[in-house]
């Protein structure tokens, strides 16, 4: 998989160098993989670490926001019925305020955080964990190829890495999708780019609600 930042000439996650223009719009170019199906935008459009924290330092995701935690439900609920109780989970990209992490301990689940912003313990990527969760993370990956092996690195034989974030479901509706323009969303997966995934890594891949993937690493 892809170890460089993403170019003019190469897709980000899986390496391929047959990429092409998808779409430009006044802000910034959106190139498309042909191998994986990945909508990215190339490194030169990446805003400032400094730049990118302050935009994450506007959201207001409170514990006890009965219609955040509803938003999360969509990705709390199949993970917790597919992991067997009291398994130990990290929660990467937990954020300023770890709700989805909370949820998961308030289910006697044990979690680790990890946030390149706000938990950046890089010790907690060095464990094995029976599950992964990655809420909204995926969108703002700068390598995604490198960040997503390096998690399923993390996973046990037998756990689960669950993903959510928008997927392209509708390409001609692309110009219109509000998701793209959010300056710290550069990269874009379809249902297919998860499929890729799933090959690559030899495991199995569900769809339990809309924009929420599982995958599954199959034991040895």
């Amino acid at each position: 998989m892809a170890n460089d930042p993403a170019s003019e000439t190469h897709c980000p996650l899986c390496g391929n160098a047959g990429v092409s223009r998808y779409w430009r719009g006044d802000r910034r170019e959106f190139l498309r993989c042909g191998e994986c199906s990945l909508v990215f935008v190339p490194a030169r459009y990446f805003l400032s670490g400094e730049a990118e924290k302050q935009r994450y330092d506007l959201h207001r995701n409170a514990p006890h926001d009965e219609g955040y935690r509803s938003f999360l439900e969509r990705l709390f609920a199949p993970m917790n019925r597919v992991i067997t109780p009291n398994s130990e989970g990290l929660d990467f990209g937990s954020g300023p305020v770890p709700v989805l992490s909370g949820m998961f301990e308030d289910a006697r689940h044990r979690m680790t955080r990890y946030d390149r912003f706000y938990a950046p313990d890089a010790a907690a990527l060095e464990r094995q964990y029976d599950f992964i969760v990655a809420c909204e993370v995926a969108e703002h990956l700068r390598e995604p190829g490198t960040e997503l092996e390096r998690i399923w690195s993390c996973l046990r034989h037998g756990g689960r890495l669950g993903i959510m974030t928008q997927l392209l479901l509708v390409p001609d509706a692309f110009p219109a999708w509000h998701y793209k323009n959010d300056l710290t969303h550069i990269c874009f997966y379809a249902p297919g780019t998860f499929a890729w995934l799933a090959k690559h890594w030899g495991g199995s891949l569900t769809f339990p609600d809309r924009d929420v993937a599982v995958f599954h690493k199959h034991s040895n």
